[in-house]
């Protein structure tokens, strides 16, 4: 018995990932297909006139065992993959392309939809019905349904494709992640280690039947020793490897995926009557245009390029006189920052870990979320995971009633790819009179407990845990009714508020001395260090900054114009970095070959919405410190008028009833330290 093909039986109908085999998935995918197909039949042929509840909400509800299944397979594809996984993906995904071209290319579905967009005055829609109406009219008109009959089949051509190079895409680096790895048996090679990392290098190198310590690009290992390795050679060859991923002219090269890919984008949007992907892209987007992005980044560049150069020059400055380093290298970048502040502040991270084990930092945001958000967490282990790390919580609110399950799976591991984020296994909706409550996972890649030390974290990384609950909060606490409004299903320029919102907590000494303990005395953090902390915040801002807004410009670069000339990726891409690179450039290196938050996630033309929500999280935590960091009534207003509401009004609408205001930049440049208060 396939059981992804019934309901299950678990509790809070959760994923029964131990009976999952790998070969369920293809069987399980084709079944749900052919019965959302016949789903989609039956409301495209209803001979009923067509109405608000029988076309639009019914689609919303359709093809609901696919969505669940897709989840489970796609997350784990992310977190705990293999190649029998990879394989079913790359045979899986044209079926879906195929599935949602059926549905959105479907002229008889279309019609009724048309009907109702047409004469919606005649409906008395509420305004989350009436924002399911534009999303799903546009939805259709958005993927073809106003082509004709020989250039629909032409984009079910580039939708297939598309997604097949966008896997591919993603395990091309996942490959060139796991064969890298730096062997060293010169006890000498590890000066300036922490000692934590060089055990957990030892441990890896241990269970691989080595001797010495293996350090590999997976971020726990690859962070810390670009960060503190005193050998620069050995950080020169980390840095390397790390950004010649997809750019080696070999088997899992993504030169020619990035320039396909991008000419593929192309080629859709043009046929759909738009001028570029950018201009398709960004009409459901907050920024609305290329132009006002461009304007936007470079507004920001105008701020924050005086200061990113005289941070540079400090920083070469303080190298030269300290070691004798005539020229900066990108492999010296976070050796000597981390050094200057320790100088700066008497602050590094070795001095801040013991005060953030893991389990600590995880009671820290709860204890926040339920100082904010009147919530309750417990740990429970009847529920079945994909892996032995994984655990999981029942989040309850203040009265006790059950609001979400939470999945938290925090180490590395081989099938696992780098970084942080959050996801679902299931959606918050309502339907038949009870309200499903979602199945929300934080995933991210920390450094695991050695035999001597628990998993202690960097301050970065405590950031980055807080950063993904941020976004949990926004997927646990939806409350709408439609399954594609909930959650974290809003604009993209609109989905990091919550999740860069959350971060501003762990600056703020009342939160921190909820959590920030030692994990041996059990001491609180000293006031000065979280003194340190504060002074800190701004150290390299302006360098980071004009860092983040060169990649939001590379990406801007691929999808804003016609992308058919560019022939040669690295010109290309040192083309795009003009004006805001620091060091030499490597030619051995290429940002875009392994630049997966556009050609593997869903950030094409969205990476500037990171720098777009900081100017919105600052202008909202301003509003917080007026009133006080923990004040309710200001915490009650964003659950309610931001994190409950999911995608079902406008952002800026949304945002405005919390705020009542639109947001002003001048927060983030004052944070950020760029513009004097």
């Amino acid at each position: 018995m396939n059981v992804l093909n019934s309901t299950f039986d678990t509790p809070y109908s959760s994923a029964p990932f131990s009976k999952i085999k790998d070969s369920d998935f293809l069987p399980a995918f084709k079944q749900a297909i052919k019965e959302g197909k016949k789903e989609i039949e039956s409301i495209a042929n209803a001979l009923s006139d067509p109405t608000f509840e029988n076309t639009i909400e019914a689609l919303d509800y359709t093809a609901q065992r696919l969505d669940i299944i897709a989840s489970i397979f796609f997350n784990l594809n992310s977190a705990e993959t293999n190649d029998t996984i990879q394989g079913i993906a790359q045979e899986v995904s044209p079926l879906l392309s195929e599935f949602s071209n059926d549905i959105l290319l479907n002229e008889k579905l279309f019609k009724r939809v048309k009907i109702i967009f047409d004469n919606q005055n005649q409906f008395e829609l509420t305004t989350e019905q009436k924002t399911l109406l534009k999303k799903k009219y546009r939805s259709f008109t958005r993927n073809g349904a106003n082509l004709g009959k020989t250039q629909k089949e032409q984009l079910r051509k580039i939708d297939k494709e598309l997604g097949q190079l966008s896997l591919k895409f993603g395990e091309n680096i996942l490959a060139e992640t796991n064969a890298f790895e730096l062997h060293i048996e010169n006890e000498a090679d590890l000066s300036g280690l922490p000692e934590g990392v060089i055990e957990a290098a030892k441990q890896l190198a241990e269970s691989k039947n080595k001797p010495g310590w293996i350090f590999t690009l997976n971020y726990p290992s690859y962070v810390p020793f670009i960060t503190y390795a005193d050998n620069r050679d050995l950080r020169k060859k980390m840095a390397l490897a790390y950004g010649m991923r997809g750019f080696q002219n070999n088997a899992n090269d993504n030169q020619e995926l990035v320039l396909r890919i991008v000419g593929l984008r192309y080629q859709r949007a043009k046929l759909l009557g738009y001028d570029s992907h950018a201009h398709f892209v960004l009409e459901e987007r907050m920024a609305k245009s290329p132009e006002k992005v461009m304007s936007f980044l470079k507004n920001l560049l105008h701020k924050a390029k005086p200061a990113a150069d005289r941070e540079f020059a400090q920083l070469s400055n303080f190298a030269s006189k300290r070691d004798g380093i005539t020229t900066l290298e990108k492999w010296d970048g976070a050796y000597y920052a981390e050094k200057l502040k320790q100088q700066l502040f008497d602050l590094d991270d070795e001095k801040l870990k013991p005060y953030f084990k893991l389990e600590q930092v995880i009671d820290g945001v709860f204890q926040v979320s339920s100082k904010l958000f009147d919530l309750k967490f417990e740990l429970i282990e009847n529920v079945d995971t994909y892996h032995k790390d994984v655990i999981t919580y029942k989040v309850l609110d203040g009265e006790g009633n059950y609001k979400s399950l939470l999945y938290a799976d925090f180490f590395p591991r081989p099938g696992k790819r780098n970084g942080a984020w959050m996801t679902s296994f299931k959606a918050q909706f309502k339907a038949g009179g009870q309200d499903k409550r979602p199945h929300i996972s934080i995933v991210c890649n920390f450094t695991k407990s050695t035999k001597t030390k628990p998993s202690l974290l960097t301050f970065n990384e405590v950031r980055t845990l807080f950063h993904e609950f941020g976004h949990a909060l926004h997927g646990m606490l939806a409350d709408s009714t439609y399954p594609s409004l909930s959650g974290t299903n809003v604009y993209w320029d609109f989905v990091e508020l919550p999740s860069q919102m959350l971060e501003n907590w762990c600056y703020e000494e009342e939160a921190l001395k909820l959590f920030a303990t030692h994990y041996e005395t059990g001491e609180n953090m000293p006031s000065e260090l979280i003194e340190s902390i504060k002074a800190s915040s701004n150290f390299m801002e302006g360098m980071q900054t004009v860092r983040q807004i060169s990649f939001a410009r590379l990406d801007m670069s691929w999808h804003a114009t016609n992308p058919s000339g560019i022939t040669n990726i690295k010109q290309h891409e040192q083309s795009a970095f003009k004006g805001t690179q620091f060091y030499p450039d490597c030619k051995e290196n290429c940002m875009s070959t392994s630049f997966s938050h556009i050609f593997q996630g869903g950030y094409s033309s969205g990476y500037y919405s990171y720098k777009w929500a900081e100017v919105l999280d600052a202008d909202a935590f301003e509003f917080f410190k007026e009133k006080g960091i923990f004040n309710s009534e200001v915490a009650k207003s964003f659950l309610s008028n931001i994190l409950s509401k999911g995608g079902t009004d406008d952002p800026m609408t949304l945002y405005k009833r919390f705020r009542g205001q639109e947001p002003k930049p001048d927060a983030l440049l004052r944070r950020a330290g760029l513009l004097k208060s």
